[in-house]
């Protein structure tokens, strides 16, 4: 079974020695994503502005592999500080309103860029 890399320029580009993405057999891994705006390269604005902007790059993520949000079966989000975690969540549970997929979300000393939120996916891609 081999490994595919899934790069797309619906989301900001590695900012390290890694993919965004990777298919391996029927399933996807994908790195996770800051709240970073993917044409300039720059956070976004407080909790609720990267967010919803690490969730918009996943979802590109996720499309340039042919999947959705109703494909991912695990996420982990990484929180700078956990008092953010109310707003995320109403964040979260508006892309992932049903049948929301396995989740584990930790805080952090930090995040790249200082950023205040990372997420990460795991989808199923196989059928």
């Amino acid at each position: 079974m081999g490994k595919e890399i899934v790069n797309t320029s619906g989301a900001p580009a590695a900012i390290g020695p890694y993919s965004q993405a990777v298919r391996v057999g029927q399933f996807l891994f994908a790195s996770g994503q800051l709240g970073l705006d993917p044409v300039t390269g720059e956070l976004r604005d407080g909790i609720e502005a990267q967010t919803r902007q690490a969730l918009a790059n996943m979802q590109a993520v996720l499309a340039a592999a042919g999947a959705t949000t109703k494909d991912v079966v695990k996420t982990t989000i990484f929180l700078a500080d956990m008092a953010d975690f109310t707003v995320v969540n109403r964040i979260y549970a508006e892309v992932f309103s049903e049948e929301p997929p396995a989740r584990s979300t930790v805080q952090v000393a930090a995040l790249p860029k200082n950023g205040l939120i990372e997420i990460e996916m795991i989808a199923w891609v196989g059928d």
